[in-house]
């Protein structure tokens, strides 16, 4: 369907402008668009600004509460749980985050439990922001049910991504996956561009391998039929799909469980993604197992032999986690970033809702091509 490229300043303003509209103050629009740029210049293009209509739904049908603010319902000198009262998830995460640093820097651990929030964005933001104090960071979520566990043809758990960053040269470690083998937003995005799944993805409500991101889109939608994402290792035990189970598992268990907030199976579906979403945030400082600097230069070291390690294919290098993110970061803040001609035919539709005029950020777009939009859909 094609794309066009926009600088992530353009974005950025389209986004902190739609979201003052929306109804939150500037600075929380600068907050919850800096976790979505960083996605897209992070080339992690499903949880960045496409999402944006997304959000715009959940605060219209009133699953994310502008206003809402996050409370701290149980602490120790070490740990928290947070009720999030239906706020933005992005909002209520930077405050947990910020409390799990706190803690860390005093106690040398901060964990932290969230309940009652809302989708947060890419996780690897929230590890991202221990790892930039000199923390190690951590951080997961739960996520609606789209996840069809090991010999279930019902999806009950979410796609549970979980980040670690640690400090390192000349890269920092940071890993952001979900234990799905893909996340909802790439079968959004797949859906948008009418690309077919990659085989072992995901499964129609037959418990059959689907190729149909739409139909799988339309699975995971309907409270009464199964079908969905596979967890990593796929459909089967022989190629490894009881570990991503499991990994979804501790996530559901530090997110949910911890905070006796909703599992994936019991968040409200219908209200849109996200809607009553647990999370969870660790930072440790890596003081408490002795010289902070040291330990660094020992990581470092380890990753540098990892790229260097003899390569199966010599015009094919080795990257370590993170590495590909931060090289692409300085290319699409020079050179732009390539939104989808769907996603900008849902902007433009979300700009004339809320009355911005889209020409002053997106330019003359012919979207006559582009699918018909949620706004289309549902606003018109």
């Amino acid at each position: 369907m094609g794309s066009i490229r926009y600088s992530h300043k353009v974005l950025e303003s389209l986004c902190v402008d739609a979201f003052e509209k929306f109804g939150f103050s500037k600075e929380e629009a600068e907050q919850i668009t800096d976790v979505l740029i960083l996605a897209d210049l992070y080339n992690v293009r499903s949880h960045g600004t496409q999402r944006i209509a997304r959000y715009h739904k959940s605060i219209e049908n009133g699953a994310v509460k502008v206003g809402a603010k996050p409370e701290i319902v149980f602490e120790t000198p070490v740990s928290a749980v947070i009720d999030g009262h239906s706020g933005m998830g992005q909002l209520v995460s930077v405050f947990a985050m910020k409390k799990a640093i706190e803690k860390a820097k005093k106690s040398g651990v901060g964990i932290i439990s969230v309940r009652n929030s809302n989708h947060y964005g890419i996780a690897g933001y929230y590890a991202k922001m221990a790892c930039d104090e000199g923390l190690i960071g951590m951080s997961a979520t739960n996520s609606e049910s789209i996840c069809v566990h090991t010999n279930s043809k019902e999806a009950l758990l979410g796609s549970n991504p979980i980040a670690f960053a640690f400090p390192a040269e000349p890269y920092p470690f940071w890993f952001d996956a979900a234990t799905t083998v893909v996340p909802r937003g790439k079968l959004e995005v797949y859906g948008k561009e009418d690309k077919p799944l990659a085989d072992g993805w995901a499964t129609d409500e037959n418990g059959d391998v689907c190729t149909d991101a739409e139909h799988v889109l339309k699975c995971i939608s309907d409270e009464n039929s199964c079908g969905g994402i596979l967890p990593v290792g796929g459909k089967k035990e022989e190629t490894g799909s009881h570990k991503g189970y499991g990994y979804s598992m501790i996530c559901e268990i530090m997110c949910s469980i911890l905070s006796l907030g909703n599992t994936s199976n019991h968040l409200v579906r219908e209200k849109g993604h996200g809607t009553e979403t647990c999370h969870s945030f660790v930072a440790v400082n890596p003081e408490i197992f002795g010289d902070a600097n040291a330990i660094k230069e020992h990581l470092s070291v380890f990753l540098q032999e990892l790229r260097d390690a003899k390569r199966a294919d010599e015009n094919v290098p080795i990257y370590t986690h993170g590495e590909k993110e931060l090289r692409g970061l300085k290319k699409y803040l020079e050179e732009g970033i390539d939104v989808n001609i769907n996603t900008v035919s849902e902007m433009i539709n979300m700009c004339n809702y809320l009355g911005i005029d889209s020409t002053k950020y997106l330019g003359e777009v012919d979207i006559s091509n582009a699918k018909q939009s949620s706004y289309e859909k549902e606003y018109k």
